[in-house]
């Protein structure tokens, strides 16, 4: 009687850890492919802005905001090419005389631009 108890448990367990077992697979599989499933294509919205401003020094200056569009003149007159600023580093922006702070906000929106996770937005058009 003791025997077949202890099988009955050991099956039961069995069957209970393969249970947790493909719960686990469907899980993952759902957490790995879940934006992919229901239409092949990311779940998430990939919509970009409905208007695009031609990107130069001013406009991501202004983009950023915080004071840092204080220094348009004397960073289109030195780096002079948006591209430059792209890649500039820090040694050359404190060269420049541009503070601390403003350093910091612009490499971090620079990276953010260069990954495509930031666009400056356009201004609005005042009638």
């Amino acid at each position: 009687m003791l025997v077949s108890i202890k099988r009955k448990a050991d099956l039961y367990s069995l069957s209970y850890l393969q249970k947790m077992a493909w719960r686990q697979m469907l899980f993952n599989s759902r957490a790995i492919l879940g934006p992919y499933l229901a239409t092949g294509s990311a779940r998430f919205s990939t919509k970009s802005n409905p208007y695009l401003v031609k990107v130069g020094i001013p406009e991501f200056l202004n983009g950023i905001g915080n004071g840092v569009e204080s220094h348009v003149a004397k960073l289109e007159a030195e780096i002079g090419d948006f591209q430059k600023l792209l890649v500039t580093r820090t040694l050359k922006l404190k060269k420049l005389g541009v503070p601390c702070k403003h350093r910091k906000l612009i490499l971090k929106y620079t990276h953010k631009y260069r990954l495509g996770l930031w666009r400056p937005l356009a201004q609005a058009i005042k009638s």
